[in-house]
């Protein structure tokens, strides 16, 4: 269900994130951490691929805004309840029709998350003692106080493992086969999971595909009442990368909730997805408005646009405490058609506390309460 995403002429698709991401990596191959690259003199705008941090002037956000309200008529009810109730169809359609052609290896990912590194701990991932298993202490300390509170059913896949990743909407793995690449660590176990069969077939047949690390199976994240293969409380590490946006908005808080238990003890779920008055938001045409900054594809998949402030709400109210909330504001530059666009994304890492804090609890509660009638 994630990206990748085959843009449709004149629509917003999500292939144009995964070129973006790309088209910012240096000549040695390696992307520096976005925040890095400023544009003090305009004139130099074409002289790289991309630029960070790019600050909006109050015009060009306000005609963002201007342009967004220009196509907010949302579409009939009864034609939206068919792109909700055809979900699976669409994206299923769209493995057939593309395959594994989207494929693109995220070369910015142990950059941005480098928690999905060999010997990184979700919290502490500079400056780390390792033990003589070759593994951080903290992610042994952790194991144990999570293994205390929550014990293990072995009758799971990767249930020996002592460090466990999922990746939710794993499309055809653009991020579960570069960890596994990357990451050699012999405790490590890989999940991932998509609403597309099509998809996680494609996963499954990919040759790098390694049952004794990784396992792959059909899951809609939105049903909260299905159960994941993995008990609660063992995962370490939670990926949603461009797919929480592809959910309908009312169905976003209870999914969330639902993966935090997954989690142990100190473990941190990782999020990069759409922002606010991204370009691809500011493509979209009349006619493919569903709600308030969620729209429809011409292939009939669905994606949402956040603000920090909503991702904070949903992450603090599954319990989780915020390690990360950044907006990450790009220049891309096409240089040969000297053309500029805008993109806005937003990056998260929210974890799961050894104890709840007041803190957190109050945000929790305070989150329900909103939500009530």
């Amino acid at each position: 269900m994630a990206a990748p995403h085959a843009p449709v002429a004149g629509e917003a698709g999500s292939g144009d994130t995964e070129l973006s991401l790309a088209s910012s990596i240096s000549e040695d191959g390696k992307r520096p951490q976005f925040g890095t690259r400023f544009l003090t003199d305009p004139r130099q705008v074409f002289q790289h691929n991309a630029w960070d941090n790019v600050e909006w002037t109050e015009e060009q956000e306000a005609s963002a805004k201007k342009k967004v309200l220009e196509n907010c008529q949302p579409l009939p009810s009864e034609k939206q309840e068919e792109y909700e109730n055809r979900a699976n169809e669409y994206w299923n359609d769209f493995y057939t029709i593309h395959e594994n052609r989207f494929f693109k290896d995220r070369h910015w990912l142990f950059t941005e998350f480098p928690e999905l590194c060999p010997q990184c701990s979700p919290n502490n991932v500079t400056h780390q003692k390792v033990s003589s298993t070759g593994r951080c202490v903290q992610d042994e300390e952790r194991a144990k106080q999570g293994a205390a509170v929550s014990p293990i059913n072995v009758n799971f896949p990767g249930a020996t493992a002592s460090y466990r990743i999922l990746e939710v909407g794993c499309g055809v793995g653009n991020t579960v086969f570069p960890i596994l690449k990357t990451n050699n660590d012999p405790e490590l176990f890989v999940y991932c999971c998509d609403f597309s069969s099509t998809a996680v077939d494609l996963v499954k047949t990919n040759p790098e595909y390694n049952l004794g690390r990784c396992f792959a199976f059909v899951h809609d994240l939105s049903d909260v009442e299905a159960n994941y293969p993995i008990p609660d409380g063992t995962l370490d590490v939670i990926v949603l990368i461009f797919v929480l946006s592809a959910l309908h908005p009312i169905k976003m808080q209870a999914s969330i909730s639902r993966l935090a238990r997954l989690l142990k003890p100190g473990g941190v779920m990782l999020l990069r997805d759409y922002g606010r008055y991204d370009m691809a938001q500011l493509r979209f045409k009349k006619g493919r408005c569903l709600s308030d900054n969620f729209y429809v594809r011409g292939d009939g998949t669905r994606v949402y646009f956040f603000t920090q402030e909503e991702l904070h709400s949903m992450f603090t109210e599954a319990g989780l405490e915020k390690v990360q909330n950044l907006v990450d504001r790009r220049l891309q530059v096409n240089r040969g058609k000297q053309l500029t666009m805008y993109r806005v994304w937003i990056q998260c890492k929210y974890h799961k506390p050894l104890v709840p804090s007041p803190e957190t609890l109050f945000e929790a509660s305070e989150g329900i309460l909103r939500r009530l009638p």
